[in-house]
């Protein structure tokens, strides 16, 4: 019987071991994507009074050099846009982004991205909370094609 609860603590604490190592292997994917994208991310400064969230009074619209930006960042790497939305909340980044502007750059400066896959992208695990987002964002916008109207789509995030 001893023989056997030791034999469990032994399976509990590899177990433990392997989930560690496997949330710092994502840690570290994402690290080398923020690395990846910390210049590109530059060319979007230009689009801050749209994305900033509680900005005073905050632009209607990006700006022509926003979406130049944008466009720069997108076929520099795709991935990029996804980084600068999944990094929202950060607070080492000074500020909040509104992540419903974001998810609606690429419709409006007519830059192509699909959002969808920014999971795979980012290695996201498929029921986690960013992956949700983009996965929720991208089934708005999919309803909306068949739509008449052409209302922004505003994201619920708890």
């Amino acid at each position: 019987m001893e023989h056997h609860r030791h034999r469990g603590a032994v399976v509990l604490v590899v177990a433990a071991a392997a989930m560690a190592m496997a949330m710092s292997a994502v840690r570290g994917d994402f690290a080398a994507d923020r690395a990846e994208c910390a210049d590109k991310l530059m060319a979007l400064s230009t689009c801050l009074t749209f994305v900033q969230d509680g900005a005073s009074g905050g632009a209607a619209a990006p700006t022509p050099d926003c979406c130049s930006g944008l466009k720069a960042v997108l076929a520099a790497s795709r991935k990029c846009l996804c980084v600068l939305i999944k990094d929202r909340d950060d607070p080492n980044l000074g500020l909040k982004i509104n992540v419903t502007k974001a998810l609606s750059l690429p419709q409006l400066c007519n830059a192509p991205a699909n959002i969808s896959d920014c999971p795979r992208l980012l290695n996201l695990p498929p029921n986690s909370k960013d992956a949700q987002i983009f996965e929720q964002f991208a089934k708005q916008q999919a309803a909306m094609q068949g739509s008449p109207s052409a209302s922004p789509v505003y994201l619920m995030i708890s």
